[in-house]
């Protein structure tokens, strides 16, 4: 009997991650933009990157 208790333990793992990825699936959906903000952020950020800089720029 002992050894069935201790086989509940992964049982409600197994139920409680499949609820949070659930629960996370569905905010992940929520989410407005998503990866095409997050590719204009990195276009903005490689031309920045790859700017030569200016006298201006540069630190005193």
């Amino acid at each position: 009997m002992a050894a069935l208790l201790w086989l509940l333990i992964p049982l409600f793992a197994a139920i409680g991650a499949a609820i949070y990825a659930g629960i996370a699936a569905r905010a992940g959906k929520r989410k407005s933009g998503g990866d095409v903000a997050e590719l204009a952020g990195y276009a903005r950020f490689r031309e920045a990157m790859e700017r030569q800089p200016s006298d201006s720029d540069a630190a005193a």
